[in-house]
């Protein structure tokens, strides 16, 4: 019998030097359940809480061309945005709000906000699926500690926090990309990863047509790298979901892809777009860029030109919010939501090598202190971006002003029609206006009409010409006032 071989301790390392942190993937990590799995729903959860609870809008389209469309869908009666009357939009995403609608219905519950949590669920459940797929990408690369770190500094980021829970193309678009990112990140069954990752790009696509853009950047990608195999069942992938959307609009527009022709006509070939809404600089984005890019993103981008010297490569989110932000700088109208999915896709790829060194530094005090710096400075970045007023005070006096009944007509006070909440919100088929001032003619028209007897003002606007038309003043929610008359 042979005598065992030797056996050497490995040299130590110092304590207080990082291990590298590579940038490719390394193997699947496990699945195994731990009391870190518990902050998975917690933090996911967060953003749907915070707009129900919080109510308001970021953009009118959030209410316009997701929330109203459904409450048409369902009760008959609502406000449609001219894009569901020249068919520039799918009815995807209004198709399942509305049949969660229906739920809230069936179940009784009819208060705003009530049916507004219904709603919440599956944008909820994607968002959960999201994290998932960002710890899963940042695991790869900083093990299951870093991984569950990632969680936390894409999960609390300050722009997730308010942009997740919100019913915004961009939103479901970039929950749909981080599960993108995460699939074809995979080196393991190249099959079940390219049917995930294309189903989950199309689906980005299919909730925002502009993020085509991230679909042929991942191409790109797959080519540079050379992943023919999963490149075709990305595509196999893609090309099911588009299928199901050239169905789509063949059931609800009478031709396949209907809306994305419309949608590309109007906002890319014929330049409409920026002659109605206007056209910006690249200079428009400099200050919600800076903003929005939380300080350990930058240290992570320290660490990525050090990896580049190495390896001459980018990760796929990266390149992806690479390319997404240059096609945004080149285009003449400029939003900043528009944003938000390449803001997502950078903070997912610094989450990683971030949370890699966090995790091997030595020094627990040390670790703790960077972790709360960290989580932090992503907190602080929602005081900036948006930069927008959320309507939140608004929204929560229109939902009061027809709780309890006895509600017959509203007036808004200080606000158009696209910024107002639309049916959702009223939850009731009464006539409702606008106005900026009392010398308006809608708001003449309330003033005569017995009919409109709840009014919400912003700021005191108009205050004491609704009093002296018989307004009392019922309460102040912030900055609002509601106002009732008999």
């Amino acid at each position: 019998m042979s005598a065992p071989a030797p056996q050497f301790p490995a040299p130590a390392v110092p304590e207080s030097t990082p291990a590298p942190v590579p940038d490719l993937p390394g193997p699947a990590p496990r699945n195994g359940w731990s009391w870190p799995v518990l902050l998975l729903p917690v933090v996911a959860l967060l953003p749907a809480v915070i707009a129900v609870l919080q109510l308001g809008r970021i953009h009118p389209d959030e209410v316009y061309q997701a929330l109203e469309p459904a409450w048409w869908r369902v009760h008959g009666y609502g406000v449609l945005a001219w894009e569901w009357k020249d068919g520039i939009r799918n009815w995807a995403v209004p198709g399942v709000l509305a049949g969660f609608l229906k739920l809230a219905d069936l179940l009784g519950i009819t208060r705003p906000q009530g049916y507004r949590a219904v709603v919440a669920l599956p944008q909820a459940a994607l968002h959960v699926w999201s994290l998932w797929a960002a710890y899963r990408f940042a695991a790869r690369r900083a093990g299951p500690v870093g991984g569950w770190l990632a969680v936390l500094l894409v999960g609390l980021y300050g722009p997730v926090l308010v942009f997740a829970g919100r019913t915004l193309g961009e939103s479901f678009s970039a929950s749909f990309l981080v599960v993108a990112m995460e699939a074809l990140d995979r080196r393991e069954r190249p099959v079940r990863a390219g049917l995930v990752g294309g189903a989950a790009l199309g689906l980005a696509v299919v909730t925002r047509y502009p993020s085509a853009i991230f679909v042929l950047a991942s191409l790109v990608w797959l080519v540079a790298a050379r992943r023919w195999r999963l490149l075709a069942f990305t595509c196999a992938g893609g090309l099911a979901v588009a299928a199901g959307l050239g169905a789509l609009d063949w059931a609800t527009w009478g031709s396949p892809f209907h809306s994305f022709i419309a949608y590309a006509r109007f906002n890319v070939f014929s330049g409409d777009a920026a002659a109605r809404f206007g056209s910006d600089p690249p200079s428009y984005y400099a200050r919600p860029l800076l903003t929005a890019v939380p300080l350990w993103a930058w240290g992570a981008a320290l660490l990525g030109v050090a990896a580049l010297r190495q390896r001459r490569s980018l990760s796929l989110p990266l390149w992806c919010a690479a390319v997404y932000t240059g096609v945004l700088l080149a285009t003449a109208h400029k939003e900043e939501r528009f944003l938000y999915p390449g803001l997502v896709l950078a903070v997912l790829a610094a989450a990683a090598p971030v949370a890699a060194f966090i995790t091997a530094r030595a020094r627990p005090a040390a670790r703790w202190s960077l972790v709360a710096l960290a989580l932090a400075t992503g907190l602080g970045t929602a005081a900036f971006f948006p930069s927008g007023d959320l309507r939140a005070d608004q929204f929560r006096a229109i939902v009061a002003a027809t709780e309890g009944g006895g509600a017959r007509g509203l007036l808004i006070v200080n606000e158009g029609l696209w910024g107002a909440g639309g049916f959702f919100y009223l939850g009731q088929q009464i006539p409702w206006l606008t106005c900026d001032w009392p010398r308006d003619g809608a708001f003449q028209h309330a003033m005569r009409d017995r009919n409109f007897n709840r009014a919400v003002t912003f700021e005191d606007r108009a205050l004491a010409e609704l009093q002296a038309a018989g307004f009392r003043v019922a309460r102040r929610i912030g900055r609002e006032t509601l106002l009732v008359r008999e």
